[in-house]
């Protein structure tokens, strides 16, 4: 569950990671916040828009169960992993 939330944090910041590079290559100190005004709204909508496209198509991508959840067990003294059915 951390890796995903981990993932999506990432993916959430990459719109400004960009910036950040462009402005460094353009020559300009991406520290300095005057050159971050009136994007950071659009970067903002940016890395949200590509946070829910990438849960759409995880959704979407996705395996698929149609049967219920069977958890593990035991039988005859070795542990059986849980599967779906």
């Amino acid at each position: 569950m951390i890796r995903r939330l981990l993932e999506e944090v990432l993916i959430f910041l990459l719109p400004f990671v960009l910036f950040g590079i462009y402005l460094a290559i353009r020559g300009r100190n991406p520290r300095h916040s005057a050159h971050w005004e009136g994007f950071v709204f659009r970067l903002t909508l940016g890395g949200l828009v590509l946070v829910i496209l990438s849960l759409v198509i995880a959704g979407l991508a996705g395996e698929t169960h149609r049967g219920g959840y069977v958890p593990p067990r035991l039988e005859n003294g070795q542990v059986v992993p849980g599967h779906f059915q």
